[in-house]
């Protein structure tokens, strides 16, 4: 993705919420199944945002 940048932590804030954890054994159980994998969903996902912010940076300047 090419960031560049610098994270910086506020240590005397707590650390965001607790963990949680999704367990999809019920429904795969009942015969669900993911289409795409976590990997293909993500590139996807990043995909969409890079068009989309350009087509928005595109119609501010229109």
């Amino acid at each position: 993705m090419g960031f560049a940048g610098e994270l910086a932590f506020d240590a005397s804030r707590p650390d965001g919420t607790p963990r949680k954890i999704m367990d999809s054994s019920r429904m795969r159980a009942l015969g669900w199944a993911p289409r795409i994998s976590f990997e293909e969903g993500i590139a996807s996902t990043y995909r969409w945002y890079l068009d989309n912010i350009a087509r928005r940076a595109a119609n501010a300047a229109a």
